[in-house]
């Protein structure tokens, strides 16, 4: 535990915290953000088309070498 002298170093440290609490604040929204467009359809289905596609793929060079 952090021991005070002073008022000044009080109020310097709650400056700090809040400010720390802010940006850990905006680092959540930013994280919501990406979140919510990972979560979108259109990429849902572009992650499923490319899969298909490699998967197609092999399905494909399978069937020629056999």
């Amino acid at each position: 535990m952090k021991s005070y002298t002073t008022f000044k170093s009080i109020n310097l440290d709650l400056k700090r915290l809040k400010l720390e609490r802010q940006i850990a604040l905006e680092e959540i929204k930013g994280i919501k953000q990406d979140v919510q467009q990972d979560l979108q359809p259109y990429n849902w289905i572009n992650t499923a088309l490319s899969i298909g596609k490699k998967y197609g793929f092999l399905f494909l060079i399978k069937k020629i070498l056999k």
